[in-house]
């Protein structure tokens, strides 16, 4: 049993760094994973027997790289491509003998590369995240699946074809230049902030925050902007999650139960995040004259993290930021959003209305988000038995199981804030 949960807790962790430095010499997405699965399977049959070795990730890059070898020297027909790889990894092997070396070396380097040859534009919108989650952050098909509100098989036909496309096109797995950087920068940050996301309230399981995700995500965040400086979008999204990040001591009780933004106890904020989230924003902030979408949400954020206390908070400003939003960016998240924050501005009968406007629109119709903000909104209103039906529905439709968990509580006695 630990040695499983060990395994688990690596794959994690290590999985997407280990296919992103394997798919950087194979040049093939979908074999580098292939590997890496291998090598875990190996771990689940050695390491309950022998132990766990001291470095897990280091045995587990050793073999990687060893069966990445083993599979290319046992094809039958080498052609130039494959005999290409094989020098490539040999050099490998020769020039850095050292694994723990060689993991520390470049690792955001590899997964931006990985990152940006998967937000190829050769790729359909919807491929292009859910390979990116897949092998990214690690979830599995059913969690990204989750994500996504669409049927399993969808999402695994979608990976499926992500790879085949990047093989067969010989997508290089390397970070664009110039132009073409900035062509795909727009999926890249999608699919940063996405993991993201996952982390923050994961869509499936029992954890109410993966830590690990967030912190992959903020990684690569933090990578872009060195990359690029003078990109406000770029600056903006690391700004958002390094607000969002703030909060993680605050957002779960002794028990792991999720507690509300409103209801937080701040001086378990992590103060020295807000301060260098603010100082991020008035940076980017001198970037441009018109705020894009990330940056209209870190505006937002900053609004919640200058308020002290949850009375303190200036909902005028972020129903404002919020319509700003959905002219930058809309969608019927933003939507949402804006009936949370003009209900707290205005009143909960003119968030009602923004939100009943939604009941009808088929994204959301598998998603729990509407009806949590309707039975917020009724609650306010004192309409008790209609906020106890929306919260009911709402935790059928949710994957996640704390939240499912503290949705039934709302409905049972509704008393907490949306």
């Amino acid at each position: 049993m630990k040695a499983a949960a060990a395994i688990e807790a690596v794959w994690r962790i290590e999985q997407p760094k280990l296919a992103a430095r394997l798919a950087r010499y194979l040049r093939d997405i979908g074999l580098a994973e292939e590997i890496v699965q291998d090598a875990f399977t190996l771990a689940l049959e050695r390491w309950p027997q022998d132990g766990i070795p001291g470095n897990p990730a280091a045995w587990l890059t050793h073999v990687a790289k060893n069966r990445a070898l083993d599979r290319l020297r046992r094809t039958t027909l080498i052609d130039g491509k494959h005999r290409e790889l094989a020098i490539n990894l040999a050099e490998l092997e020769r020039e850095r003998p050292d694994i723990e070396a060689l993991l520390d070396e470049d690792i955001d380097d590899d997964l931006l590369r990985l990152i940006f040859a998967a937000c190829h534009p050769v790729l359909p919108g919807e491929q292009r995240a859910a390979l990116a989650l897949r092998l990214l952050g690690g979830l599995s098909t059913r969690e990204v699946a989750r994500a996504f509100l669409v049927p399993e098989a969808t999402v695994a036909q979608r990976i499926v074809r992500a790879k085949r496309t990047l093989r067969d096109a010989a997508i290089p797995f390397e970070i664009p230049r110039f132009e073409e950087r900035r062509e795909r920068l727009a999926a890249v940050l999608e699919v940063v902030y996405l993991i993201f996301n996952e982390g923050y309230v994961p869509a499936a399981g029992f954890d109410w925050i993966r830590a690990d995700l967030c912190g992959e995500a903020l990684r690569l965040g933090r990578s872009l902007a060195a990359l690029m400086p003078d990109e406000p979008e770029v600056q903006g999204l690391v700004v958002l999650m390094e607000f969002h990040a703030s909060r993680f001591a605050a957002r779960t009780s002794t028990a792991g139960d999720p507690i509300l933004l409103l209801d937080q106890d701040r001086t378990r904020w992590d103060w020295s995040l807000v301060r260098r989230g603010l100082d991020g924003l008035n940076h980017a902030m001198v970037l441009t004259p018109a705020p894009g979408p990330y940056l209209l949400q870190a505006m937002i954020a900053a609004c919640h993290a200058r308020a002290v206390a949850a009375a303190d908070t200036d909902w005028i400003a972020i129903a404002a930021y919020y319509q700003a939003l959905t002219l930058a960016a809309p969608s019927p998240i933003v939507e949402i959003n804006r009936a949370v924050a003009v209900g707290m501005a205005f009143g909960p009968a003119q968030g009602l209305a923004i939100a009943d406007a939604l009941r009808d629109e088929p994204l959301l119709k598998n998603s729990h988000l509407l009806p949590t903000v309707r039975g917020g909104l009724l609650e306010k209103l004192g309409q008790v038995a209609e906020a106890r039906a929306e919260f009911r529905h709402a935790a059928r439709l949710t994957g996640n199981d704390r939240e499912r968990a503290m949705l039934l509580a709302r409905a049972n006695s509704p008393t907490a804030t949306a």
